[in-house]
């Protein structure tokens, strides 16, 4: 136990003068770190395209969490039923796009979070009514997924595929990007954030990490000739914006959990204007 204690007081007086810093800083700090980080993993990992599976699967879990404080604890604190409503609505679109496009392990993963993501909704909408904090989860849908669409319309890719499945993949990838926005707006109203739901989102943070990797690695792996592969135009800029843009969005809630894990705080505390 003293060897633990001892281990603690490094990271402790390392987030402290993080929290010193200003708030420029922070963000060089966490670009530096993200380049680190992403210079490993090319070096560590042989095949980059196991970035994108580990990204799945680390969302799957995440899934297995909320699925774990459904049957536990009979709860739906601090869940955003809304952020579940479009995630199925992005999964059950990319799925379709894998069934007729690729057709790969992809698929399967997508099949598997979107059956556990239906039954989360199922849960929270019929069985732990009475938990679920309605109050806090108002932002509408139409708001997020009209401009997604119309996003869509405007910008998708120049492959051979049918016009309707170009459109439906841009769709998919617009929406993901922002699906975590009503979570975070939920956790942000509360303030507190228990500790099923912050693994959960922390647990999102890493897949849209590793996803964000996977991009960034296959491009530089290729010299730029993914992005031909994507088609011409913009869609290949929107892809990595988009996986940018969620990635980014989530990073200030995970550096909260990374600092309240290092404190050995069970509950995360939110400052406000955080999300």
């Amino acid at each position: 136990m003293m060897i633990l204690k001892g281990s603690k007081r490094p990271l402790k007086a390392v987030a402290a003068w993080v929290r010193r810093q200003t708030p420029k800083t922070k963000a060089f700090l966490a670009l530096f770190l993200a380049m680190v980080a992403l210079l490993f993993l090319r070096l560590v990992v042989e095949n980059h395209d196991n970035f994108f599976v580990a990204a799945e699967a680390v969302h799957a879990l995440g899934i297995c969490l909320l699925i774990y404080k459904l049957t536990k604890e009979k709860s739906c604190v601090g869940l955003s039923l809304r952020s579940q409503e479009l995630t199925a609505m992005f999964l059950a679109v990319r799925l379709y796009c894998s069934f007729v496009m690729e057709y790969d392990i992809h698929t399967l993963l997508d099949l598997a979070t979107l059956a556990t993501t239906l039954w989360v909704i199922y849960m929270i909408r019929f069985k732990l009514t009475s938990t679920y904090m309605n109050d806090k989860d108002k932002l509408a849908l139409h708001y997020l997924v009209i401009p997604c669409a119309l996003l869509a319309l405007l910008v998708h890719p120049s492959t051979y595929h049918h016009f309707i499945n170009r459109i439906l993949w841009a769709f998919c990838v617009y929406l993901e990007a922002i699906s975590v926005l009503p979570q975070l707006n939920v956790m942000q109203k509360a303030q507190i954030v228990e500790p099923f739901t912050a693994n959960y989102v922390f647990a999102l943070g890493i897949a849209r990490f590793l996803s964000c990797a996977h991009w960034i690695l296959q491009v530089l792996d290729t010299r730029g000739r993914l992005l031909i592969a994507l088609g011409h135009g913009l869609w290949p800029l929107m892809v990595l914006l988009s996986e940018a843009v969620q990635t980014f969005i989530l990073s200030d809630f995970c550096y909260y959990y990374v600092k309240s894990v290092v404190g050995g705080h069970l509950v995360l505390r939110l400052p406000s204007g955080v999300v």
